[in-house]
């Protein structure tokens, strides 16, 4: 049995799987069949007490049982679910901490520990998804403070008669990115995966950031062919070469050189078809890509691109870098992510000072993304590692940035106050859209910080889209951190690694790339273009 964590994937070999999950709550256990997109198909993908069944998927005696062979074949994936039971008086502090376990032709495989940050009543626990003909299970622990009447219409299900909880109109939120741990290193969950993990609500994405995300796609496809036309042509030749010699009688004839001779020719040759069909792919993405740059908005467009000394326009999401492979030739694919934040970016660094280029990129393109509504940037700088960035930010500033751990605590606490009051509202079905766009900047995590503030930064992963909020935080990687609320949040972010040589893995063949991150150009003349403050 393997303990999972938070985004870790492992294959699944049975044909038969079940999923079932115990707390001290209280528990409904349902599944919900969906698309790419995380959407159910059809009203009937939803699986719960009173709809117990659907095409290869069936609900009984509190667990859930997936027939794999059966589930209907344009489904992408299995999202298994629970919630709190209504008819049971709710918990202080929801769900609190749900074990969930999958079997695997009733064997325990699999086991996945949740400790839910602020109250949510409702988690996506696991993912049991298609990969090529197979099929895998990743871990989730996505949780809803809404409940799993925001769960379900997060991912199309209409909520009017089928579950004993109001239904809302949910905030904002969409695809995107990495963050997700598999086997100590990071995977970019696509589009649908993403948005299930970000935050309460994925919506259909607009032209830029789908665009973008579909030649990503693309070039996954074609770097994951040249890959395995390698490792297949190694293999081939490594068994042909020994047949070759494998008879010591013949080993050292012209026939068996004659044989070696053809094992390499026919090796090189099946590697020169692969190339060629993967500098041809490449070439076609590089020339789409180069079109797209002349049509996309500042915040998805590369530095060059004319769009920063153009028009203001709006953008579903931003730029994080280039995604390349030195091996797989000169294709760069941008990395982009949706707006506002649907996850907050974790950049792993020991040194805030030394990723200060990386942070004035995300903050020129998030002031970029939105040029309409007004943003409010909140900053936390023990070090005054951005100081540099104060001036151009003057304008968006929310009040000084806190330099003294002692004022931590009340700057994240008025965040929080703020989204608490928005989710009031949304409960009491008044909820209006956020007019602004909120950024948090959380350098030097969490040293400094008090053990409540990661709490704070916690809650505000929860709720924070209510407000409008985008969380950036900088720091080393703590998802291995003996304190159990700081790990379950760093697991929860997306880590944006600044080393070399720090593989992520694409969500549609798991093809290794390497991230180059954006750098805001330290020259002030270039700063002022990007750096564009609309208000």
């Amino acid at each position: 049995m393997i303990q999972l964590k938070a985004g870790q994937n492992t294959p699944l070999t049975g044909d038969i799987v079940r999923f079932s999950a115990k707390a001290g709550a209280a528990l409904d256990v349902s599944a919900l069949v969906v698309a790419q997109n995380l959407r159910v198909l059809a009203a009937e993908d939803f699986v719960f007490y009173d709809r117990p069944r659907t095409q290869g998927v069936t609900l009984s005696d509190g667990s859930v049982a997936i027939r794999l062979a059966e589930v209907r074949a344009d489904a992408s994936a299995v999202l298994l679910v629970v919630s709190a039971d209504p008819a049971v008086p709710a918990q202080p502090g929801g769900l609190g901490p749900v074990t969930a376990e999958l079997f695997e032709n009733d064997v325990v495989a699999a086991e996945f520990a949740i400790t839910p940050l602020a109250g949510e009543t409702a988690l996506i626990c696991l993912e049991v998804y298609r990969r090529g003909s197979g099929w895998k299970l990743r871990a989730v622990g996505q949780g809803y403070a809404g409940g799993l009447a925001q769960l379900l219409t997060a991912h199309g299900v209409e909520v009017d008669g089928v579950v004993d909880q109001p239904a809302a109109a949910a905030p904002q939120a969409g695809p995107g990115s990495p963050g997700a741990r598999s086997d100590g290193q990071d995977t970019i969950p696509g589009p649908g995966a993403d948005s299930r993990a970000a935050g309460p609500v994925p919506v259909e994405v607009a032209h830029g950031l789908d665009r973008l995300w579909m030649i990503f796609e693309d070039a996954a496809r074609s770097a994951a062919a040249l890959i395995s036309a390698r490792d297949y042509a190694a293999q081939r030749l490594d068994h042909e070469l020994s047949a070759a010699v494998s008879d010591p009688t013949t080993r050292n004839t012209p026939a068996a050189e004659a044989a070696r001779q053809a094992a390499h020719r026919r090796s090189d040759e099946l590697i020169a078809v692969a190339e060629g069909n993967h500098h041809r792919d490449s070439q076609h993405l590089l020339r789409e890509l180069a079109d797209a740059d002349r049509l996309l908005p500042p915040s998805l467009a590369s530095w060059e691109s004319p769009a920063w000394d153009g028009t203001p326009a709006a953008s579903d999401g931003i730029r994080l870098g280039e995604l390349h492979a030195i091996e797989r030739g000169p294709l760069r694919v941008p990395y982009c992510v949706p707006v506002p934040l649907n996850r907050p970016l974790w950049i792993d660094t020991e040194s805030s000072s030394a990723a200060a280029p990386v942070v004035g990129a995300l903050l020129a393109r998030l002031l970029a993304a939105d040029p309409g509504r007004r943003v409010r940037v909140d900053m936390i700088d023990l070090t005054g590692a951005f100081r540099g960035l104060v001036g151009p930010l003057t304008p968006v500033l929310n009040g000084p940035p806190v330099t003294d751990h002692a004022e931590i605590s009340a700057r994240l606490q008025a965040l929080v106050d703020a989204a608490e009051l928005a989710e009031l509202a949304y409960e009491g079905g008044v909820f209006t859209p956020p007019v602004e766009h909120r950024v948090l900047l959380a350098a030097d995590f969490p040293h400094g910080y008090q053990a409540a503030d990661a709490q704070r930064i916690g809650s505000l992963m929860v709720r924070g889209d209510l407000i409008g909020l985008s969380t950036m935080i900088v720091g080393s990687d703590e998802s291995d951190s003996s304190d159990p609320v700081v790990a379950a949040l760093s697991q929860a972010c997306r880590h944006l690694p600044t080393v070399d040589g720090t593989p992520l893995f694409d969500p549609w063949t798991g093809s290794p790339w390497q991230l180059d991150l954006d750098l805001l150009p330290r020259e002030p003349e270039r700063q002022a273009r990007y750096l564009r403050v609309h208000q």
